[in-house]
């Protein structure tokens, strides 16, 4: 039988109101933001769906979207439906981590509340990142190496769709070399820092230390990490990742082929917004989307797997 997995999106899909039919209709959903809140002390419910400016904050944003994709996830693993393997890009990483049962709800609560705090406060000035459009990755690679001053591939997404990031100056010279290059486009990106550059290292590595004194659980189900865009399959090996995950590259491309390579034939997204399903067309057309943001769509995709599992 095909393999499925969970997949999460990252910072960049939140909106208001995300979630809220969720928290209504679904006890079990609702039990995951009264967890969230009273873990940060912030007011989930408030945060993901009364109007603020706070949810587009990055030290704000994140917890609320992984509250989200949590309460989202609960309510889908409620209805019986599994995953064989789970992986989710940048911050939804630790909803594949919640997925593999790796680490504590409580506890993937209060590291992503200081993932964001410390990534909040590292934005240095003069930071940037740019989508790059139309271009290999590897050459893309191979040109920010030899751009003076910071500058790298923070994501890559999908075929022809790359994000680089690191010094502002760095990355506009990379972008002007890449469109000589034959670039399709280069797109500066309305964002608050250079994420997944070095100049996030020592956010990462403050993360690092926070992790410390988390407790980590054998995995029920294994999960594909960012970094390396493979199986994590020692849990002595995901303190170190998730630090480092925070400036190095994003390998979400790499990371779904890895597991269409393994056997998996559908995707279900969980979460705000579309974003890692239309990567998925990108990358392969011959595998399934699903996708699930309300809580009509869960109950499709309940119909549509339960009967197969």
């Amino acid at each position: 039988m095909s393999k499925v997995a969970f997949v999460f999106p990252g910072q960049g899909a939140q909106y208001v109101g995300m979630g809220k039919d969720f928290y209504e209709q679904i006890p079990v959903s609702r039990k995951v933001y009264t967890i969230a809140s009273e873990v940060t002390g912030l007011n989930l419910p408030g945060l993901c769906f009364k109007e603020n400016e706070q949810i587009d904050i990055t030290e704000y944003t994140q917890i609320a979207m992984l509250a989200t994709e949590a309460a989202m996830l609960a309510a889908l693993q409620e209805k019986g439906v599994k995953a064989d393997v789970a992986a989710g890009l940048s911050l939804g990483e630790y909803g594949a981590i919640l997925t593999a049962g790796a680490m504590s709800l409580e506890d993937v609560f209060r590291v992503v509340r200081q993932r964001g705090i410390l990534m909040q406060k590292a934005v240095p000035t003069g930071g940037a990142m740019c989508a790059v459009l139309g271009m290999d990755g590897e050459k893309i690679a191979k040109i920010c190496e030899e751009t003076e001053g910071i500058v790298s591939v923070a994501n890559y997404n999908c075929p022809g769709q790359i994000v680089i990031t690191g010094e502002e100056g760095a990355v506009a010279a990379a972008a002007e070399k890449l469109k000589e290059a034959g670039a399709r486009r280069c797109i500066p990106l309305k964002v608050s820092g250079p994420f997944h550059s070095e100049m996030l290292k020592g956010a990462g590595e403050k993360l690092a230390g926070v992790l410390v004194d988390v407790e980590l659980k054998e995995f029920s189900m294994p999960y594909v990490t960012n970094v390396t865009a493979d199986y994590v399959t020692d849990i002595s090996e995901i303190k170190e990742l998730l630090g480092r995950q925070v400036y190095s590259s994003v390998r979400w491309q790499q990371s779904v082929e890895r597991m269409i390579a393994d056997g998996v034939e559908t995707f279900i997204e969980i979460g705000p917004g579309r974003t890692l399903t239309g990567f998925l067309k990108k990358i392969n057309k011959n595998v399934t989307g699903l996708h699930i943001e309300k809580v009509e769509e869960l109950e499709e995709v309940v119909r549509l797997l339960c009967d197969k599992q």
